[in-house]
């Protein structure tokens, strides 16, 4: 995210502190698709990362009074869109959910590069429905949302040390995956 951005996001969480609805429902335009993705990645199932999203962002306003601003309001937000699918993947009644899908991947390339690129992302996929569930999270904010390692402590409510235990955990079985199968980039 820009700097500038982050200012607007800051700005309007502010606003939405002090019941402002329209800096809200901006936030919510802002963060909407972030938030989905997050979701969709933990559950595999788009129908259900909408409701997340949702719920995330029902909870948020619900809450709103309760953000202190020391912390971004979008790792305040991931924190309440992880918790969110984490009662999810946990309750008994979903543990049927569909798989991971995948997503798009736009470029200006060779078949080639696409077919490889594609492969290697089908993989990747595969690969993190095999972690275990806080790994795959941390993978997912590390890796595709490039998040740093204090903020994803903060997402998750989990202490820095064990943030990067799971991280470099997670890098390890990558890398035995992709020599035990052959994996090209």
């Amino acid at each position: 995210m820009t700097h500038g951005n982050e200012e607007s996001i800051r700005r309007l969480a502010e606003q939405a502190r002090s019941g402002n609805r329209a800096a809200f429902s901006e936030l919510v335009n802002l963060l909407m698709n972030p938030i989905v993705a997050l979701t969709h990645k933990m559950t595999g199932s788009r129908e259900v990362a909408l409701d997340l999203a949702q719920d995330s962002f029902i909870s948020a306003w619900q809450n709103i009074g309760t953000f202190r601003g020391d912390a971004k309001f979008e790792s305040w937000l991931y924190r309440i869109a992880v918790n969110k699918s984490l009662h999810y993947l946990n309750s008994a009644a979903n543990r049927t959910s569909a798989p991971l899908e995948e997503t798009e991947i736009e470029s200006a390339s060779t078949p080639e590069q696409d077919l490889t690129r594609d492969e290697l992302r089908r993989n990747v996929v595969a690969f993190m429905r095999q972690l275990p569930e806080q790994q795959r999270i941390v993978f997912e904010l590390r890796f595709y949302k490039q998040y740093q390692f204090d903020e994803i402590a903060e997402i998750t409510g989990k202490a820095l040390g064990t943030v990067k235990t799971l991280y470099r955990e997670a890098i390890k079985k990558l890398r035995v995956t992709a020599t035990e199968k052959g994996w090209r980039s």
